[in-house]
């Protein structure tokens, strides 16, 4: 019995999102096709950096709010 089939429910702007458990916050970057690009990520009121996607997982019942920089020009 492993721990990867455990699913955790998070809130993306406000839409219910179902992932998997311990998943880090650059996975889901990636999978919504975010990978790149200039984003700003608040999780539970708060700014994550850039630089701990990588080593931060999500948890249960995490509120996430991306914004995605529209580059002018």
């Amino acid at each position: 019995m492993g721990n990867n089939s455990k699913v955790i429910t998070v809130s993306i702007n406000g839409e219910p999102r179902q992932l998997p458990a311990n998943m880090a916050i650059a996975s889901l970057i990636d999978e919504m096709g975010l990978t790149g690009k200039r984003i700003a990520l608040e999780r539970n009121g708060e700014i994550v950096p850039r630089s701990t996607f990588t080593t931060q997982s999500l948890s249960a019942g995490d509120k996430l709010e991306i914004v995605v920089a529209v580059g002018g020009g």
